[in-house]
């Protein structure tokens, strides 16, 4: 008998990530090739970069039905999009990510951890929603050489050209700054 922890609401046969394995049955052996194009879920990502909401998620799956459950493997191709964790820039790419799952079809057979079938059909969402955000760059950068921001003035490095500098002035001889102009104005009277 499943724990309470792992009872789950039914799933809905009409939401896209969910999927029917009536075809296959509960025969070991039996498999089912299948290329499905979804929209993405929403809040799939990290703080800098992730998949938009509704993007098209490409999917090239394998499900296998065997003695405890039905094996899904297979590649997921999704856009990717955020913003430079250098120069804030937006950056734009994709992320191809491989995916496997044991779907159980009891929870008698199954440890808390894992998925388990509800009736005939299995949610792919919560394993590819794991497979993306570890496969996402936690500081995404528009290109491999892009120089940042200048931390005194915020200006972008790449526009500020090599001789961007700020007179660094140590805070130990700041209060004589102001002497050296003083004495400047006095010569010149």
């Amino acid at each position: 008998m499943p724990s309470e922890s792992r009872m789950t609401q039914h799933l809905d046969p009409r939401s896209p990530w969910v999927i029917s394995t009536h075809d296959l049955g509960k025969r070991p052996g039996t498999m089912r090739r299948t290329t499905l194009s979804l929209p993405a879920p929403a809040d799939l990502g990290v703080d800098m970069i992730g998949v938009p909401k509704d993007a098209e998620v490409e999917l090239d799956l394998r499900l296998e039905a065997v003695m405890e459950g039905v094996l899904v493997s297979g590649t997921a191709h999704a856009p990717l999009a955020g913003e430079c964790a250098r120069c804030l820039d937006p950056v734009t790419s994709d992320v191809e990510v491989n995916l496997q799952e044991l779907f159980f079809y009891s929870g008698e057979d199954a440890s808390e951890e894992d998925s388990l079938l509800d009736g005939e059909l299995l949610d792919l969402e919560p394993t590819f929603r794991d497979a993306v955000v570890l496969a996402l760059p936690l500081s995404p950068v528009c290109r491999d050489d892009c120089e940042g921001l200048c931390a005194e003035c915020g200006i972008k490095l790449a526009e500020a050209g090599a001789d961007h500098r700020h007179e660094k002035i140590d805070a130990r001889w700041a209060s004589l700054q102001g002497l050296i102009s003083e004495n400047d104005n006095d010569q010149e009277k």
